[in-house]
């Protein structure tokens, strides 16, 4: 007999933040070690809610008043990546200050690197339980 107690959210393993290090440009001053940053999971909810945000419905080219829902996905993951990290505070107004930008996805971006970028985009995704490839996850996102 299957014991279904075990499907109780109190009995549920809450996943663990993870930390990383994203680039090692950013090193301690003390220990001269890169800098680790720390990285939660969102739930369904939360997630659900940031792909709405980046989702628009555009006119269907030839019919008129149908539109059809498409998700920006460079935009849905760089607002997963912000609403995940948890340090450094990209929202922090002196971090952003000092690379003359606004706004914790242009924050991010102007941080790293491109190919860190790429690489901080699918630590995110893994963190969050996303275990395909970039191809894979692209398809399924304008589906």
């Amino acid at each position: 007999m299957t014991n279904l107690s075990a499907f109780l959210a109190q009995n549920a393993i809450k996943p663990d933040s993870q930390e990383r290090v994203v680039s090692k440009r950013f090193v301690d001053p003390e220990t001269k070690e890169p800098m680790k940053w720390q990285i939660v999971a969102v739930d369904s909810d939360r997630d659900e809610a940031l792909r709405k945000q980046n989702t628009k419905r555009l006119p269907v080219p030839g019919k008129k008043n149908v539109f059809q829902p498409t998700t920006d996905y460079d935009a849905y993951l760089a607002t997963l990546a912000v609403e995940c990290t948890v340090f450094p505070n990209l929202h922090d107004v002196d971090l952003q200050n000092s690379y003359k930008v606004m706004g914790a996805e242009a924050l991010l971006k102007k941080m790293l690197l491109p190919g860190e970028y790429a690489e901080y985009l699918k630590v995110v995704q893994n963190a969050n339980g996303f275990d395909v490839g970039m191809d894979e996850a692209v398809e399924e996102a304008k589906n």
